[in-house]
């Protein structure tokens, strides 16, 4: 079970960039699935994004077109690259292997 640390999140404004990391303790080579979720003041957790071992990735209707999660196996690191990003995207963002959770980012969009 590996151990999970996301870094990057801010306050950015409308229509801004941010490039969400998530470093692994160990190797996530054999990892099936990392995912990144985010949890909103007063909502359940959500999924935003998957990307499998072998590179498929799934996005929630939410974010698609403006997100890209990916990862590098030999930095055990998942990324999430978040583009034109709304007010409505602020949250906290987690990673996740669907074993162990980070402790989250918080990702904040407004003027």
């Amino acid at each position: 079970q590996v151990q999970l640390v996301e870094s990057g999140g801010g306050l950015v404004q409308p229509g801004g960039s941010l490039r969400l990391s998530c470093a692994a303790s160990g190797s996530i080579f054999s990892i099936n699935v990392m995912a990144w979720y985010r949890q909103a003041p007063g909502k359940q957790r959500e999924l935003v994004a998957i990307i499998t071992k072998h590179g498929n990735t799934n996005y929630a209707d939410s974010v698609k077109g403006r997100f890209t999660i990916s990862r590098d196996n030999a930095k055990n690191t998942v990324y999430l690259q978040m583009n034109s990003l709304k007010p409505e995207d602020t949250a906290v963002y987690y990673c996740s292997d669907w074993n162990s959770w980070g402790q989250g980012t918080q990702v904040t969009v407004s003027s």
